[in-house]
């Protein structure tokens, strides 16, 4: 699901005639066993998303479209300053265990995703691949203890994640909250417009906070039951939303996210600490 440079003309387009498609060493889907063999890859990255509705105008796949992009394109970015990267396909479902009473949200249980991750971990160990970053694009998953347990049982390969959602702050160019606003909308405008519906079709965004004032401050947490929080699913009103934002926003989280990546690969396993 990679795109074709920063985000062009998606590789799953219908449209796109296979021989203007080029192929990009850095995106394992791309990529055949000739160019696999001949290179040390020092990296791997694994975006991993959820499918889940996203207010009115943005498509289920929103998290997982920007995942993609954004990984594809740190990728890109880290490989031309000579880091080794290899992007692994994203995989698309997420914990979405608050909105299991909407219609096609499709959730994977944390114990599942261990299972998975497990797997790969496990497969690139045996193979040699030195890192591993996964690349969080939703706010349900979170990895964290997984690595935790994962990485004594791993010790050849080290593990780290992130979810670029917390990577770069977001105050300076959009409106504030979370879910199908300003923010992904814009980010989306920008990587894929010809997904997102007329903003006018899109609901306000509105939302309802915790009564419990601990769980509203956010030092105290629980999940939230989505239908009885959102009207629209959507959280934070999308009106604001423009292509520009998205792009300058898309630029410097990249070119962040890439210098993290460009560190990481330069470094040994006995050169993680100092």
């Amino acid at each position: 699901m990679a795109t074709e440079g920063a985000c062009g003309s998606h590789h799953g387009d219908l449209l796109v005639p296979h021989r203007l498609l080029t192929t990009r060493p850095f995106v394992l889907a791309e990529t055949t066993w000739a160019t696999v063999k001949e290179t040390s890859y020092q990296t791997a990255l694994l975006p991993w998303a959820a499918i889940e509705a996203h207010n009115y105008h943005l498509p289920y796949a929103t998290d997982l479209l920007l995942c993609d992009y954004i990984a594809a394109e740190s990728a890109r970015i880290a490989w031309e300053r000579g880091a080794r990267i290899i992007l692994l396909p994203a995989l698309p479902f997420g914990v979405n265990t608050g909105q299991l009473d909407i219609p096609l949200t499709i959730n994977m249980n944390p114990s599942t995703q261990m299972m998975v991750l497990t797997d790969v971990v496990a497969s690139l160990a045996q193979q040699g691949i030195p890192k591993l970053v996964v690349f969080n694009g939703h706010g349900g998953n979170d990895f964290r203890q997984m690595i935790r347990e994962l990485q004594p049982r791993f010790p050849a390969i080290f593990l780290s994640c992130l979810n670029w959602q917390q990577v770069l702050d977001p105050a300076p160019y959009f409106q504030p909250r979370d879910h199908a606003g300003d923010l992904e909308t814009s980010l989306l405008l920008h990587c894929a417009p010809q997904l997102v519906r007329p903003l006018a079709e899109a609901g306000p965004g509105m939302s309802k906070h915790f009564t419990v004032r601990a769980l509203r401050e956010k030092w105290a947490w629980a999940p939230r039951a989505w239908t009885r929080v959102t009207w629209d699913t959507g959280v934070g009103d999308p009106k604001h939303a423009t292509a520009l934002k998205g792009a300058e926003y898309f630029a410097a989280l990249t070119t962040k996210i890439a210098d993290f990546l460009v560190d990481l690969s330069a470094r040994s396993l006995d050169d993680l600490y100092e």
